[in-house]
């Protein structure tokens, strides 16, 4: 089983993206697929966290996951606020929206460290809703790419049940993108 953490704000969409993933894993044949939020005082802005799990067979677990295999990160700053590396299982993947490349995000230890400027994208291809760039199901892309879990074709056919048949070309332009823009580094050796 592999256990996604996401991070990110308010109003960013991370309980849409990993409801989505969850859709493109069971699209891509995975029997056990989980999304869940996880709730507290949030607000728009404020750090919020939403799961998702992928297994081979069904999933019987459904707590809160202590230590992800990958963690995606919506928001950068959140580093500042929220101990994201904590939570995240040693030789794990962590997946960053950000101009920076992998080098230059100060990540060190035995992580995988993915990065790809999902905001870029997301405004490059004036994917825009209420004045702000749309990124959430952009870094789906740069899960695709980093972890191998689910393809593109997959990715896209989840969108459709997800968004309105125009929105999901105008979104999946970016998801192509992210996947092709993403910026991988290995992890170090301990």
């Amino acid at each position: 089983m592999k256990e996604i953490l996401w991070h990110g704000r308010g109003g960013q969409g991370v309980v849409v993206a990993a409801q989505i993933l969850a859709e493109a894993a069971y699209l891509a044949g995975f029997k056990g697929v989980t999304s869940a939020p996880a709730f507290g005082p949030e607000r728009r802005g404020s750090p919020v966290t939403a799961s998702s799990r992928i297994a081979g067979e069904p999933v019987r677990t459904f707590s809160q996951i202590e230590q992800a295999d990958v963690a995606i990160v919506l928001d950068d700053s959140l580093f500042k606020v929220v101990d994201i590396l904590n939570r995240l299982k040693k030789e794990g993947i962590i997946i960053i929206n950000t101009a920076a490349q992998p080098d230059q995000v100060g990540i060190e230890g035995c992580f995988e460290v993915a990065t790809v400027d999902a905001v870029g994208i997301a405004l490059k291809h004036h994917l825009i809703r209420e004045g702000a760039p749309v990124f959430n199901t952009t870094i789906l892309g740069a899960f695709a790419r980093a972890t191998g879990l689910v393809s593109l074709e997959h990715i896209e056919r989840a969108l459709e049940g997800k968004i309105s048949r125009d929105a999901v070309a105008r979104n999946f332009s970016t998801v192509k993108d992210a996947y092709e823009h993403t910026v991988l580094r290995q992890k170090a050796q301990s």
